[in-house]
């Protein structure tokens, strides 16, 4: 019965668990940021000022509900990714629109480039190259067979 589910399955590349971890680890990097952002943790939002504080407690709901779309996709898609499901891409393109409509907010919307400043948009930029890269990777992974 195993043998019959993991028939049309190609083998594993080695890079796949290379890019699975590393996944893994930069999206529960996020999943902390988010977490401790909505239950505000005074250690880790002791970090910024006032105003950046303010900033983030003022989210609006659907806001809140892209960011929270573009971590938790992000980090269910690398474990996805790690356990070989072809989940992982809806899950990362799932990322990909949370990410595009709190980007939206954060720097049309609202005046979170000044807030965050430089370094904030730079880290953003990363951010999107990063959840691209997931995205087209788990794509091409699909297509390999290497994903089912």
């Amino acid at each position: 019965m195993i043998e019959y589910a993991f028939r049309d399955r190609s083998p594993t590349p080695w890079h796949l668990w290379v890019v699975g971890v590393l996944a893994l680890l930069w999206s529960a990097g996020g999943a902390l940021d988010y977490t401790a952002t909505q239950l505000q943790l005074e250690p880790y939002m002791g970090q910024f000022n006032e105003a950046q504080l303010a900033y983030f407690y003022g989210f609006p709901a659907w806001a809140v509900a892209a960011w929270a779309c573009a971590v938790w996709g992000s980090f269910l898609g690398s474990v996805m990714l790690l356990l070989r499901r072809g989940w992982a891409h809806p899950l990362f393109g799932l990322s990909l629109i949370g990410l595009f409509v709190s980007s939206v907010y954060n720097f049309i919307m609202t005046d979170g480039m000044d807030i965050m400043g430089g370094a904030g948009a730079a880290f953003t930029a990363v951010i999107w190259v990063v959840t691209i890269g997931l995205y087209y990777y788990a794509r091409r992974m699909v297509k390999r067979r290497a994903l089912v």
